[in-house]
């Protein structure tokens, strides 16, 4: 594909680019993001947001922007900061467990994976004034009827979960 890239549109944190037939959107400024998987004593923070583009909430892993407001932010200072925002959990260790692509034929944005241990409740969660997040700690053994449960109630459920579903099955 060597035809040139060309912005079709571009906003604060968003950029439609056309590249060719391929048309896809990436983070504005080279922001990225962290997906914090926090799984511990059997049970896995979870967050509930209502989402504009699904236009209801959404059941997904804890998770933020990088460097959307600090330039060259450090993934898992940003992900302990986020945690902690969303779910009121503080992580005594976050550990970098690659970059992902969230969809990649449509999307170009990467998130860093970052596993969170040592959990300890230090507030309430909820995130940062305005984000309205329902933090919610879930056993395992419940993941899936809590699912089930919350699409039942309207609720979008966030692709990622499907991995701690497969590890559920697995058990």
């Amino acid at each position: 594909m060597n035809e040139p890239e060309e912005i079709v549109w571009q906003g604060k944190f968003v950029t439609a680019k056309r590249k060719g037939k391929w048309e896809y959107v990436s983070r504005a400024r080279g922001i990225k993001a962290a997906v914090i998987l926090a799984v511990e004593d059997g049970h896995v923070l979870l967050v509930e947001q209502y989402r504009v583009p699904l236009g209801k909430n959404c059941i997904e892993l804890p998770a933020g922007l990088i460097g959307d407001e600090t330039e060259g932010e450090d993934p898992l200072e940003a992900a302990g900061r986020e945690l902690e925002e969303e779910t009121g959990y503080r992580a005594a260790h976050l550990e970098s467990l690659g970059e992902y692509y969230s969809s990649p034929g449509m999307v170009s944005e990467s998130f860093t994976l970052v596993r969170a241990t040592g959990l300890t409740k230090v507030g309430e969660g909820g995130g940062v004034e305005g984000e309205g997040i329902t933090p919610h700690r879930v056993a395992l053994d419940d993941l899936s009827d809590f699912i089930a449960q919350k699409r039942a109630e309207g609720c979008g459920i966030d692709v990622r979960i499907l991995g701690l579903l497969g590890l559920v099955a697995k058990a």
